[in-house]
């Protein structure tokens, strides 16, 4: 660890507290409410006598290492057209993802700013605009990063938002537009003249989309110019990049996105980190056990009993819908990162017709255990081109 290279405790985002310093990256498709509890709990799984794998039911997230969750990103437009009914199922989350914020992508003020308040009154701690998504969907109707192009029409986003809501707002951008068209400074100090609580960077210009190397030092630019909080994003892969990329910028928090997937463990890795200098690896029957649990989870969640069999208080009605076999295949893609054996574990899941036949492949796979497996190691350029592929 580099002299003095520490992920931040704490950060004070408004009136919440963000502790540790470390934050689950917005990801569309990836961070629902079964993801992002996954995540909270992925450190504190643990086996019983019997073998069987059991989550500790209250967990807070700074006992997990990820200080602040949030959710995929919403449609302001398609929250404004909503029936409430409908609106409560993008945002679904349970009591004990607090601290939470709601990304919301748009480009109209009055439209935002009415979503940014039914995210109030729903429940959240936070708000968060997106203006860093790159796909060309999103773009162009002028959301996510195609907003860059136009700092008057942000200041009046800002300006809308801020005046409708009370909890804390935030903002997640890119560098620009390409590299002729760098505002990430100046789109930091208007955020903050706005009344924003903190600001987030992705150090990529939405031309970059995700190629290249995040280019930490204008995380350093933005983080000399404001007094705000700010938050690295970009390139980080381990609980290294995670303090390294503190000691060179001197941000405030780190952003894990893309690496979250494939090592649901990174966040409690970091906390170990800082802490100590050194961190777990997590083991081939913690990985598959991670596989396991994940697919338990979602099962639950979309089949079975209600939320107060469970434990837990859910913020409006459980998503019912034939996308979890999906999500099971698209997962298994990164829960199988460095797994011995794993590509034919994918294969088996891919061929697979249920969630009830995926969760059997697992149990076989993690009954016959290691030494039946073919031990020939998965290609990490493989999987990392999953994960980029697969996140917006």
């Amino acid at each position: 660890m580099p002299a003095g290279a520490r992920v931040p405790a704490s950060m004070q985002i408004g009136s919440v507290t963000v502790a540790p310093a470390t934050v689950l990256a917005p990801m569309a498709g990836v961070t629902d409410t079964v993801f992002r509890r996954f995540i909270r709990n992925a450190s504190v799984f643990s086996a019983s006598a019997d073998g069987e794998t059991s989550v500790e039911s209250e967990i807070t997230n700074q006992q997990s290492g990820c200080g602040l969750i949030m959710t995929e990103f919403t449609s302001a437009d398609g929250l404004a057209r909503m029936r409430e009914s409908k609106r409560k199922r993008y945002l679904t989350f349970y009591d004990d993802e607090h601290p939470i914020s709601a990304q919301l992508f748009g480009s109209n003020p009055a439209t935002l700013a009415d979503a940014a308040k039914i995210v109030e009154d729903t429940g959240f701690d936070m708000v968060d605009l997106n203006l860093g998504c790159p796909a060309k969907r999103v773009v162009a109707c002028n959301g996510g990063s195609g907003l860059l192009r136009d700092l008057p029409l942000i200041g009046k986003i800002f300006e809308s938002v801020r005046a409708a809501v009370k909890i804390p707002f935030t903002v997640k951008f890119r560098l620009g537009w390409n590299d002729d068209h760098i505002v990430c400074v100046e789109l930091a100090q208007l955020a903050q003249e706005s009344g924003l609580n903190a600001v987030a960077l992705h150090a990529r210009t939405r031309e970059q989309g995700y190629s290249g190397q995040a280019r930490w030092e204008w995380i350093a630019a933005v983080k000399n110019t404001v007094t705000i909080p700010v938050i690295g994003n970009g390139d980080i892969r381990t609980p290294e990049d995670a303090c390294a990329l503190v000691a060179e910028t001197g941000c405030d928090a780190v952003m894990i996105g893309r690496a979250a997937p494939a090592n649901p463990w990174i966040f409690r890795q970091i906390a170990q980190y800082t802490a100590t200098g050194r961190y777990d690896e997590p083991t081939k029957i913690d990985r598959y056990r991670l596989i396991r649990t994940y697919f338990e989870m979602l099962l639950d969640f979309h089949d079975g009993p209600g939320p107060e069999a469970r434990g837990g208080e859910v913020q409006g009605p459980e998503v019912q819908g034939p996308e979890v076999q999906g999500k099971m295949k698209q997962f298994a893609s990164w829960f199988t990162h460095g797994v011995p054996g794993g590509a034919a574990l994918r294969k088996s899941i891919y061929q697979s017709k249920t969630g009830d036949a995926i969760l059997a492949v697992v149990e076989e796979f993690f009954e016959r255990g290691p030494q039946d497996v073919d031990l020939a190691p998965d290609s990490d350029l493989e999987t990392a081109e999953l994960v980029e592929a697969e996140i917006c």
